[in-house]
């Protein structure tokens, strides 16, 4: 049995992962702000289903859950450092997760300063907080996002990914870059998680699979950006965290071999490694929206536009590096993710 802090329990990718760490056995503590980026409703409704219940929430207040006796929430904001020092100071954590971030792309353009305190003083945090309690090895977010500009396909990690276009991504970027300097100061070995698309039950209203359900299902118009031309490497949430459950123990050690004169940017001679974890099988946006009006039964009313700032015409994963270090190979098929999504959303709606 591990303790592992995994921050971000609130959300999507988080619910997930506390609950397959507690089923393996691990002693999880969950942290998150509950912020109104989206239905707090929905994170309420998560945090309820692993026992921990929106009355006895306080901020900074550590609590024990209801269904699993080896797991613990706490309300707080990776931001407030004091906190989060004295967190780390008393639970005497083996591993950290940090999912904890302000999420969206489109949401960057209108309010920057979320992601610089969230993604950037907020990583920043952990970091320092990591180095100080001796903690094994950080695990932590990054984004498919941060690939920018580039066109080359599939995504590879061992590319450079110098040309962000959203602020989002910038701050993944530099949480990349920030992971290094540790990793190279102070020994602390880092694993950086570039997610591709990641979609499935509990997921986030402000994703595609989401709001085009919500709209068919309620006789609504979809918005679809590019005019339809767009591929996304949709990644099936049980991928991502059984991809991360393995990636816990597996430490980065550094590469001997690796070499300044042509620089891999995936590695490091430091205990740091960054990974893609996508479904490597690019699918079309109108496909997708396919499968969706057939498992939903009914056809979409759809509005074509142009492409939104700070997007994307496609994205597809290289995870020859994730496979070969874990022996884990994501699969799952759109259309069984799809109709898992959808089984779950009608279920939390109460729609026949």
């Amino acid at each position: 049995m591990s303790k592992i802090l995994v921050t971000g329990t609130a959300g999507f990718i988080g619910f997930h992962l506390a609950q397959k760490l507690l089923s393996e056995g691990h002693k999880v503590t969950g942290l998150d702000i509950i912020n109104d980026y989206y239905d707090i409703n929905l994170k309420y409704a998560r945090l309820a289903e692993t026992g921990i219940k929106k009355g006895n929430i306080k901020y900074n207040n550590l609590i024990k859950s209801t269904n699993y006796p080896d797991y613990s929430f706490i309300k707080l904001g990776i931001e407030d450092k004091e906190s989060l020092d004295n967190l780390f100071q008393s639970s005497g954590f083996d591993y950290v997760v940090n999912l904890a971030a302000q999420a969206g792309v489109r949401y960057s353009i209108e309010n920057p300063m979320a992601y610089v305190n969230s993604n950037i003083i907020g990583f920043a945090n952990i970091l320092e907080a990591c180095r100080h309690n001796n903690i094994k090895h950080l695990i932590y977010a990054s984004s498919s996002s941060v690939y920018g500009l580039n066109e080359k396909m599939p995504f590879s990690t061992r590319d450079n990914v110098d040309h962000p276009i959203s602020l989002y991504a910038a701050s993944k970027k530099s949480n990349e870059l920030m992971a290094h300097t540790y990793s190279h100061l102070f020994g602390l070995p880092t694993t950086g998680l570039r997610f591709f698309t990641v979609y499935g039950p509990w997921g986030r209203p402000d994703m595609a699979l989401y709001i085009f359900t919500k709209a068919i299902t309620e006789g609504k118009k979809i918005q679809i950006f590019n005019k339809g031309d767009m591929f996304r490497d949709f990644t099936y949430i049980d991928d991502i965290v059984n991809s991360l459950s393995r990636i816990i123990e597996n430490i980065p050690r550094g590469d001997p071999d690796w070499s300044g004169k042509k620089p891999d940017p995936s590695s490091s001679p430091a205990a740091y490694r960054i990974f893609n974890i996508g479904n490597n099988s690019p699918v079309k946006l109108m496909d997708f929206v396919k499968a969706i009006e057939n498992e939903i039964g009914a056809e979409a009313n759809k509005e074509f536009l142009p492409m939104q700032p700070g997007d994307v015409k496609a994205t597809w994963a290289d995870v020859n590096s994730l496979i070969e270090t874990i022996n884990y190979t994501p699969s799952t098929s759109i259309n069984t993710g799809i109709k898992n999504f959808i089984s779950w959303y009608k279920k939390y709606y109460h729609i026949n």
